[in-house]
């Protein structure tokens, strides 16, 4: 199964589908919401055929409605989604998403520059989906699930409704949906397993973030310092960084 992942950078094989070296983002959602604004059981159904495991993860890790198999789990899925709340996170996520081809060409070019840097790299299967503010990323068995109902702007009316602070709110913009993407995996590769030395893993994990991505995303002071320690070390590969727990 897949592994969960919040907004708050805490963490708890198929291939990547390309168009020409481009990553594709699959489109989970799209069937997803039909289904919830339709009742359509045929857009249920492709959801399960053709997603399986995206389904399956959807509906009992994230939203946690039960199990798959379960007699009534389609109706509970159904209704869950009814509340106004969901609805209008639905209509947000079709307005402000129809188009993601900015996110794909950023993802194409930092997980390449990524693969450069960790050559045996393997490149996850990308696709959006809609949850219930629970969860931001999804990572395992090569797959790489984003919910882009939590990537609809800092000031969104119903993050502010709903209590977020201004700290988590900063990062729940389209603009970090790459940096998420490129941790939360990179994170799923070089786990901790030492929760004593887990903030000093989580930075040499946003120090690569940064270099990936070009720009200084993340700031604190223990990404300064994996700065300069890499720095004073030009021969130490990243690798070799993220495994050095």
């Amino acid at each position: 199964m897949l592994a969960c992942v919040g907004c708050q950078w805490n963490l708890s094989n198929s291939t990547t589908e390309y168009d020409n070296g481009r990553i594709v983002i699959e489109r989970y959602d799209r069937l997803e919401r039909h289904f919830l604004t339709t009742g359509d059981t045929a857009a249920l159904q492709q959801m399960k055929t053709d997603y399986p495991v995206q389904t399956q993860t959807l509906i009992e890790n994230v939203l946690r409605l039960g199990h798959i198999d379960e007699p009534d789990i389609n109706q509970r899925f159904l209704v869950f989604f009814q509340d106004s709340t969901l609805q209008a996170l639905i209509g947000d996520v079709e307005k402000q998403y129809a188009d993601l081809s900015d996110i794909e060409e950023q993802l194409s070019e930092t997980f390449q520059r990524l693969e450069d840097m960790i050559p045996t790299l393997q490149m996850p299967q990308v696709y959006a989906q809609i949850g219930s503010l629970d969860q931001s990323i999804v990572v395992g068995e090569g797959l790489l699930g984003i919910s882009l109902d939590k990537y609809l702007g800092t000031n969104h009316p119903i993050y502010l409704r709903y209590g977020y602070t201004d700290q988590q709110r900063a990062m729940m913009s389209r603009e970090y949906i790459v940096p998420d993407c490129l941790g939360f995996y990179l994170l799923s590769l070089y786990p901790f397993t030492d929760e004593t030395q887990a903030d000093e893993h989580m930075a040499k994990i946003q120090y690569v973030v940064n270099k990936v991505m070009g720009r200084k995303i993340f700031t604190k002071d223990k990404v300064k310092d994996v700065e300069e320690y890499m720095d004073g070390n030009p021969r130490l590969s990243i690798n070799e960084l993220l495994m050095d727990k």
